[in-house]
């Protein structure tokens, strides 16, 4: 089963393509851009409570059969923080001091 690769930031909106660099993802495939994960969520998802990681770049070429994007396409449906901003700042204070590792 392949990433879904969500095309989207799902808290400032910013387009995140297939090769973006600076698209981050948790566990549950939650999806953010770097800059919001470092300067509005500090490492903490706001709807599991998990850390980030760089998402994998999805190769447009099919060097194996039957990989590519040509073959698992990346998401087209946008996706949007299930909670307002304004909710978030007391559940990044309650865990971000806490390791991803030990949340």
């Amino acid at each position: 089963m392949a990433l879904e690769l969500r095309p989207n930031c799902e808290y400032c909106d910013k387009d995140l393509p297939p090769e973006a660099q600076d698209a981050c993802i948790c566990t549950y495939e939650c999806t953010f851009c770097r800059d919001c994960v470092d300067r509005h969520l500090q490492n903490v998802c706001p709807n599991c409570g998990g850390g980030f990681v760089p998402r994998p770049i999805r190769p447009k070429t099919a060097w194996r059969d039957g990989t590519s994007r040509l073959y698992q396409p990346p998401s087209t449906t946008r996706v949007h923080l299930s909670y307002p901003p304004e909710e978030l700042a007391g559940h990044i204070a309650r865990i971000k001091d806490i390791p991803p590792v030990e949340r």
